[in-house]
């Protein structure tokens, strides 16, 4: 019997370092090690939220297909983090690579460390933006609004552009 299939978007950014490469690699990481990557956002610019005084993020979502848990798919993105020469100092910091597990199938989940859906979804425009292009209809599993409904409500107002 096969492990079922679990659907996880995820949220790459970077703001260190080779952004694009570094967004790449990780997709690659995230690959070989058991997932298939369905569906990808364009990538987009946005100026830097929490600590503004640091470089642009790129950021992107994607959706990975993976047979991991929650907690397992949270070690997989923290060892992709660290290999990429991710610093944990300064909370919402420049950093090379970040990946934030913003939704896993339709599951609300509160572990040490990881809460699904991600706690901050709704309040951030560089996730909103690239998440409602590649999932716009997807109900959120606690809110009960659809991506692109908690993008029209957004209340941030960092602009969030297409990245050439």
């Amino acid at each position: 019997m096969h492990p079922p299939m679990n659907n996880a978007y995820l949220l790459l950014g970077s703001n260190d370092g080779d952004r694009m490469q570094l967004m790449h690699t990780a997709i690659t990481m995230l690959e070989k090690n058991g997932g298939t990557v369905t569906s990808r956002s364009s990538v987009y610019e946005t100026a830097a939220w929490g600590i503004t005084e640091q470089p642009a993020f790129l950021n992107m979502v994607i959706l990975l297909q993976t047979t991991k848990t929650p907690t397992e798919l949270l070690a997989e993105t923290q060892y992709i983090e660290t290999t990429l020469g991710r610093q944990r100092e300064i909370k919402w910091g420049q950093r090379t690579l970040d990946i934030d597990i913003l939704l896993f199938n339709n599951e609300i989940t509160e572990f040490p460390g990881l809460t699904i859906p991600h706690p901050f979804l709704h309040l951030r425009r560089f996730t909103l933006v690239p998440l409602a292009e590649i999932a716009g209809l997807y109900e959120h599993p606690k809110l009960k609004k659809t991506v692109t409904e908690l993008l029209a409500e957004c209340p941030d107002k960092l602009e969030v552009r297409k990245y050439a």
